[in-house]
């Protein structure tokens, strides 16, 4: 081994005092105003990447360019705002998941590399889009579903069982945002979900989760199962005010139990809990840029300026678990999947998602289904809390207006 070679190496951090660490959970909470501000700021940009994908979205378009696309939309709009410091340090801010561009059957996490040749988008293809910003730490997770070609028009709507699955995807998802509410529980959301998708037809994916986020922390121990299986369970957990969720829906018209494939893995993210004394070169240049560059949030290989070096060493990283994957999964072939994601925030005033462009054109999507009685009576409820006063202005939906909505 090279005397140069850099070494995996970590400091130990010293423990916080009770009182510290109330300070900066004060700090760091939806009650100070300017974290509010930051993660409304992250949502806008989440928004927009999302609302340029959605474009690009055409016959022809090529699947790794439209992840680089949306990966440039949220760091370069992240250059032109909050360009102060803080305790003299420069705002960290940039691309917070990567994003990901899943087509058809393909469930979620497909970001390929330059190597990675993967067919063009083609007319009828039903495409996810997943993207994340984050300011200061503070993160804005979105994703949206999206036909390719010729849009369904409420003269001649998109039926049937796909239909049935964005109708699925989308009331599941204003159920949940209705019981998220200070109070309620986590519990509740899963089965007001599995009601939906029972009365569609659906099936929610497997293991999907929806996680409580916090500064730099995008997958808090607070989760939500969007499908309760035998294997797979969580603690119950009541939600409080100012917290903070990305809400997690994906459905399926066939089973809902994703599968790996041969598609390489290429978003990880670092596991801050383990270390190793790597022994590959490839494998400390990896680790090492990762942790200066990619310290808690997930990343992909394409970031790395030695593409090869990094599909070398992550192996080693994964071996030893210094490094979580984040595998490509996919349904059965000719299954449709329909991927909804929003940041939700439950303010004292209610609870508010600010992430998210419209599922779809009003009457563009018929569905011969509907949901039960009870579902109906808690889609029909306000969002609690104080009421806000009416204003005439309207809201943008996507791009530089965030898609901010009281539930």
């Amino acid at each position: 081994m090279p005397e140069d070679d850099p070494e995996v190496t970590e400091a130990e951090p010293e423990p916080a005092t009770a009182d510290e660490e109330d300070d900066e959970e004060a700090a760091t909470s939806l009650s100070n105003s300017d974290v509010c501000t930051k993660y409304r700021e992250a949502a806008k940009i989440a928004n927009l990447a999302l609302t340029g994908l959605v474009q690009q979205c055409e016959p022809g378009a090529l699947v790794n360019e439209l992840c680089k696309f949306g990966d440039q939309v949220i760091t370069q709009k992240c250059e032109t705002i909050f360009r102060g410091k803080v305790k003299g340090k420069p705002v960290d801010k940039g691309v917070a998941f990567p994003t990901c561009v899943s087509v058809n059957e393909c469930v979620c996490h497909n970001s390929p590399l330059e190597s990675d040749a993967q067919p063009p988008l083609a007319e009828g293809d039903v495409v996810k889009l997943d993207v994340g910003c984050y300011i200061d730490g503070y993160i804005a997770n979105a994703a949206h579903t999206v036909v390719v070609g010729a849009q369904p028009t409420p003269e001649a709507p998109m039926t049937g069982p796909q239909a049935d699955c964005f109708m699925a995807a989308h009331l599941a998802s204003e159920v949940a945002i209705k019981l998220m509410r200070p109070g309620n529980k986590n519990a509740q959301v899963t089965r007001a979900i599995a009601k939906v998708a029972e009365a569609f037809g659906c099936a929610p994916i497997s293991g999907v989760l929806s996680h409580q986020m916090k500064r730099f922390v995008i997958d808090g121990n607070k989760v939500i199962l969007l499908r309760e299986d035998v294997d797979q369970k969580v603690d119950d957990q009541t939600f409080l005010v100012n917290e903070v969720y990305a809400l997690d829906i994906a459905m399926s018209s066939g089973e809902g139990k994703p599968r790996e494939n041969e598609s390489r893995t290429t978003v990880y993210k670092r596991a801050v809990d383990k270390s190793y004394r790597l022994k590959m070169r490839a494998s400390r240049y990896l680790f090492n840029e990762a942790n200066a560059k990619f310290p808690t949030l997930p990343f992909t290989l394409r970031a790395f300026e030695d593409e090869r070096q990094a599909r070398m060493g992550v192996v080693e990283c994964i071996k030893h678990e210094l490094m979580h994957p984040y595998p490509v999964l996919f349904e059965r072939e000719g299954t449709t999947v329909v991927h909804f994601k929003a940041t939700v925030l439950l303010l004292p005033s209610g609870t508010v998602r600010i992430t998210g462009l419209p599922p779809f054109a009003e009457g563009t999507v018929k569905s011969e289904k509907e949901v039960d009685v009870e579902t109906k009576a808690i889609l029909s409820t306000s969002g609690g809390g104080k009421k806000k006063k009416k204003s005439n202005k309207k809201k943008k939906a996507g791009g530089e207006g965030a898609a901010e909505e009281e539930a």
